[in-house]
């Protein structure tokens, strides 16, 4: 018979509410709450429009309004430099890019923004940023169709390169959590980072080819093109357009820059994320 209430809590395997569990025990008590992970993307998505006419269409007009916009601008400015499969191009950028942007904003706030559910409710914390890319996820998904119209309208032959378009999109979600997870610690931190989303995310739109080829513009610096292809944003959207657009590649070196840096952002942002478990919610 335990001595202490502390061994008999051993003992049964009780622990602490919101104290730390070891890491392999903290990822299957994630995944054995997926069910929540996927209501709290769903009711969040729903809520976002609540009050609104058109609802959760607008998580898809308006990666197409952008693109819109984009695509008149930037189409004047880049001239003749644009490509002749310029609209799928910016459209595949856009599309992408808003679940890249979307994942690191939502999953930035997705702690703060929950304080009172944190408070009240034992959990493991990294369900919040799962399910601010699982709906960031959704809003991609329901774009897809019109990513699909929008490249075959360019040009109905249909490239066997396709079937990889899913693993691509697999793999961007994994990267987005990464992301995630490392920007709701970090904001967790040092809550003033919070601020600087805004900026942190038009920089990388500028710099990762969302809009402009690199080639077409005549960029040639070696130090700019080799920043730019260990650029995972841009990785990403090479890849992508690999796989619809008529014209462009998909490359090995690609495939290795993306899985590299989802690989490491992923387990970095997942033990980042776990060793400050206990201050959730607590600050």
């Amino acid at each position: 018979m335990a001595d202490t209430i502390d061994e008999y809590a051993g003992e049964h395997g009780l622990r602490r509410i919101g104290t730390r569990p070891r890491l392999g025990n903290y990822i299957a008590e994630a995944w054995r709450r997926r069910e929540f992970s996927w209501t709290m993307a769903l009711l969040s998505r729903r809520s976002r429009h609540a009050r609104t006419r058109l609802g959760v269409w607008w998580s898809v007009l308006l990666p197409l309004l952008q693109s819109m916009v984009y695509g008149l601008i930037f189409g004047v400015l880049l001239g003749s430099h644009r490509s002749p499969d310029f609209i799928p191009f910016l459209v595949t950028g856009v599309f992408l890019f808003t679940f890249v942007s979307g994942s690191f904003s939502a999953g930035a706030l997705s702690i703060s923004a929950n304080a009172g559910l944190l408070r009240s409710i034992n959990f493991p914390r990294i369900v919040l940023p799962v399910s601010a890319v699982v709906e960031q996820l959704l809003n991609l998904l329901g774009t897809l169709p019109i990513l699909f119209v929008v490249a075959l309208a360019f040009d109905l032959s249909v490239k066997v390169e396709f079937l990889l378009f899913p693993l691509v999109i697999a793999l961007l979600a994994l990267f987005g959590l990464g992301v995630a997870l490392i920007a709701s610690r970090l904001t967790v931190d040092v809550r003033d980072l919070s601020k600087l989303i805004p900026f942190v995310t038009r920089i990388l739109f500028y710099v990762s080819g969302v809009f402009y080829n690199p080639e077409r513009l005549g960029i040639d610096n070696p130090i700019i093109v080799g920043a730019m292809e260990l650029n995972p944003v841009y990785a990403f959207l090479s890849l992508a357009r690999g796989t619809l657009i008529a014209g462009s590649e998909v490359t090995i070196f690609h495939w290795i820059v993306a899985g590299s840096w989802t690989l490491v952002l992923l387990v970095l942002g997942t033990v980042y994320f776990w060793r400050a478990e206990e201050r959730y919610g607590n600050d």
